[in-house]
Order: structure tokens, then C-alpha cells, then sequence
């Protein structure tokens, strides 16, 4: 997705980017932009990526800002990680409906009704979760962080239940699993996947784990009810690597429709269609041009956790990182 701009924004748009770019230097920042974001910050980035992607590039820049077009949680995961550089998020306000669903004392309280477990946290939870977390993972290294616990252990998976669902059918553990959701995500449902199908019948169906449909569809499949034809569960980033690899000419997408414009970009013969026009998180969209210069010129808004809460945390986060 991409703001719709008149010759004016776009002479106005080229002059902050400019700008941007000279603070950069002077600052010794570096940026860092989700898949989820507005082309327009895409473009300008220094890395784009999957949360994994950018906790990665985090550790490993030696820049001393680092300016996080992303949503508060990922901030937080480059806070933890570099602790001794200036980490930025243009707009505080950038949350995610998914890290909301449960905070730290609710995981206290799962925990003790199910003493040692092994806890098993998606990469979108607040620092504070994380540190009460044995393992953090992405959609893209979640099933290697399940088959690493040992086979005898109890694993609590949380927050997002279409993914845990995903993962329990996908490994054959029995996961214990949070009911959260992200509100993106859950509106994919599988009567949308099956008219795309019919709409389209040659293209290359890619759905993301976390959607609404993924459960159902995984049932289906396992009771021969559905096709695999042509559909496959990636990550973002399994999802961008499958575009660039297929052979296929047409792709139905399923997830959040920043991801659209590096598809398009690296592949400008192929076609990507949306489930959805309305796959759109508004967190993520929170982040614009205007406010990324802001946020160099003024050094806002500096994203930090306790140190307690960071050394906690800090342990699952390289776990996820290592695997």
C-alpha cells in the first residue's frame, strides 16, 4: 500500500526524504521499517523486514539511533537488545492489538496453574511478557523453537491462537494456547480464501499463520476436505522468497498489504492480489515521512525498559535470534 500523492506531495514528499537522509548522516541513525509499512518508508529504509529481520539488524548496527518504523513491542525488542543506543518510534501511539491481549501478570497467573511449562511467546508481546517468557519466536522460526523444547515438556503458546493452532497440527505437540488475535489477521476468514480461489484458480495462494483462516483450513486439509493446491502458509518473509522462487504469474496474498509493495517492487512482472483491500493495520500506518523527520530532528520518542525487565526479557529474545 501507498499514499496517494499529487505532484505537489510528491515535490513536498521528495524534499523530506532528502532531509531525512541528511539527518541520518549527521546523526548516525539508522532505519529500520516493517514489512506492515507504508511503501513510502520502504523505500527510505536501511533494512526491511520480519520482526526477526529487524531485531537482527538491530543487534548487529553499529549506528547510535535507531529509528524503528514498526509498532511499539519491536521498539522495545531493539531497546532490549542494544541497550546502549538511542532507540526511536516516530509515533508512541503505534501499538498492536495482538501485544495487548495479555500482559504479564495474566502470564504469572497462566503459569502457576501450569507449573514448569515451558513458555513459548510470539515476538508481538510487551517486554514485560517476554520477561516471563522461556522463548520468544517469529511466524518464521516458530516451529523450530517448538521442536527445540524437548518432547516431555508442557509449552504454553501464546498470545495468537491461529498461529498456536498452526503450530500444534503442524508439530503434533499439545500446546497450551492463549486466546488472542490480532484484529488484522482475524478478519481473513475462510470464505474469503475459498471466493479468491474461485476467482482466481491458478494463482499461487500465500497465507500468513496468524490469519482467521489458517485453522480452519489446516482441519480441512488434514481431513482431505480442502485442496493444497497451489496454497501455501509462509511467514512475510517465507511469503516474499516464495515470489521471487515461483514460477507462477499471479499471487493471492493474505495478510497485511504493506507486504504487497516489496512483492511488487522485486517483481514487477508478477501480479499480487490482496485477500483483502482491508487488511490494513492502522498501527503500523501510524508512521509517515512527516513524522520519521520529526523524530530525527527532534530525537522523539526514545523507547527504553527497565533494566530488570530488559535482562529478563533479553534471555528469550537471543533464543529467538539464535534460532
Amino acid at each position: 500500500m501507498t499514499l496517494q500523492l499529487t505532484h505537489t506531495d510528491l515535490r513536498a514528499a521528495a524534499d523530506i526524504v532528502e532531509e531525512i537522509q541528511q539527518l541520518k548522516r549527521e546523526r548516525n541513525a539508522v532505519l529500520l521499517a516493517h514489512n506492515y509499512q507504508y511503501g513510502e518508508i520502504q523505500d527510505i529504509a536501511d533494512f526491511v523486514g520480519d520482526s526477526l529481520g529487524l531485531s537482527q539488524a538491530a543487534a548487529q548496527t553499529d549506528a547510535d539511533v535507531i529509528i524503528f518504523c514498526g509498532v511499539h513491542f519491536m521498539a522495545e525488542t531493539a531497546a532490549i537488545l542494544c541497550p546502549e543506543k538511542t532507540v526511536l518510534l516516530p509515533d508512541l501511539k503505534a501499538g498492536c492489538s495482538l501485544a495487548a491481549t495479555i500482559d504479564a501478570e495474566q502470564l504469572r497467573a497462566w503459569k502457576a496453574e501450569h507449573p514448569g511449562a515451558v513458555v513459548v511467546s510470539y515476538v508481538n508481546t510487551t517486554a514485560e511478557v517476554k520477561a516471563e517468557s522461556d522463548y520468544c519466536c517469529t511466524s518464521g522460526n516458530a516451529v523450530r523453537v517448538i521442536e527445540a523444547i524437548p518432547p516431555d515438556r508442557e509449552i504454553l503458546f501464546l498470545p495468537d491462537m491461529f498461529l498456536g493452532s498452526y503450530l500444534r497440527q503442524v508439530t503434533g505437540r499439545p500446546l497450551q494456547i492463549w486466546a488472542g488475535e490480532c484484529h488484522v489477521h482475524a478478519g481473513i476468514k475462510p470464505e474469503m480464501v475459498n471466493a479468491m480461489h474461485a476467482e482466481y484458480p491458478d494463482a499461487d495462494f500465500m497465507i500468513h499463520p496468524e490469519c482467521g483462516c489458517v485453522s480452519s483450513y489446516m482441519h480441512f486439509l488434514a481431513r482431505g476436505r480442502v485442496s493444497d493446491k497451489n496454497t501455501h502458509i509462509f511467514s512475510t518473509e517465507g511469503m516474499i522468497r516464495h515470489a521471487e522462487r515461483s514460477p507462477a504469474s499471479q499471487f493471492v496474498v493474505a495478510t497485511e498489504i504493506g507486504v504487497l509493495h516489496r512483492m511488487r517492487k522485486a517483481n514487477p512482472e508478477k501480479e499480487f492480489i490482496p485477500i483483502s483491500e482491508s487488511t490494513s493495520c492502522h498501527f503500523m500506518k501510524m508512521i509517515t515521512l512527516d513524522k520519521v523527520l520529526h523524530s530525527l530532528r527532534e530525537l522523539v520518542y526514545p523507547v527504553t525498559v527497565p533494566a530488570d525487565v530488559a535482562a529478563r526479557a533479553r534471555l528469550s529474545i537471543e533464543r529467538m535470534v539464535a534460532l
